[in-house]
């Protein structure tokens, strides 16, 4: 029974209702209770084309056959229209030919367990962004950054590549505790001016010294 009428009158009527009334509770089981004009109060559930939930003190609209099977079908006006809440009991799709656009003068936020986006393209366009993780993982098959500046802090970075190519034209300053170079063939350090100092030591080893 999706209806049960408080009034005896209106539990007997089998003619259609149809009727505006004022939403006084929202009980647990997915129930309301309508007062309408008469003094009356009508228990129904929600239609399934409601999408926007009713809440205490809205003027919702009802209709059905008979007095047991009345459905709250729309909300006509909001007591507090601040906030609009789109409500279904399952999982809600939006589907289009053509383009879908979300549009919000304010805050857009969107919270869930799993978020998955899927496109052929992508665009995106913020002037400043945060963002915040435990972890990610990223695979493309080109990476190119273009920025003035480039920032980043870490505890451990590790990079893996076969060809790497570092270009600066200007000034490059390297600061480390300890420096560490190992190469497998030939390491060759040149430049206009070469100076190699140390406060302590200095040691080149090796099975031939050529200088000059």
């Amino acid at each position: 029974m999706n209806v049960i009428p408080l009034r005896p009158a209106l539990a007997a009527a089998t003619a259609p209702v149809h009727l505006v009334g004022r939403l006084a509770a929202a009980l647990p089981d997915a129930h309301f209770d309508v007062e309408d004009g008469d003094g009356g109060t009508w228990r129904c559930r929600r239609a399934a084309s409601c999408l926007l939930r009713p809440e205490v003190g809205d003027t919702v609209l009802l209709s059905g056959p008979d007095g047991a099977r009345v459905y709250l079908i729309a909300v006509l006006e909001q007591a507090d229209d601040a906030v609009s809440r789109i409500d279904t009991s399952g999982a809600l799709s939006i589907e289009s030919p053509g383009d879908v656009r979300l549009r919000s003068g304010g805050e857009l936020q969107m919270h869930a367990a799993q978020w998955k986006l899927q496109a052929t393209s992508g665009q995106c366009r913020v002037d400043d962004l945060h963002f915040t993780g435990q972890a990610l993982d990223a695979t493309v098959g080109r990476l190119r950054l273009v920025g003035r500046v480039l920032e980043s802090v870490a505890d451990r970075i590790v990079q893996m590549a076969r060809n790497a190519l570092r270009v600066v034209d200007e000034t490059e300053q390297v600061r480390v505790g300890h420096l560490d170079c190992e190469a497998g063939g030939t390491a060759r350090l040149h430049a206009r001016h070469t100076v190699v100092t140390a406060s302590e030591l200095v040691k080149v080893d090796a099975a031939q010294i050529h200088m000059g």
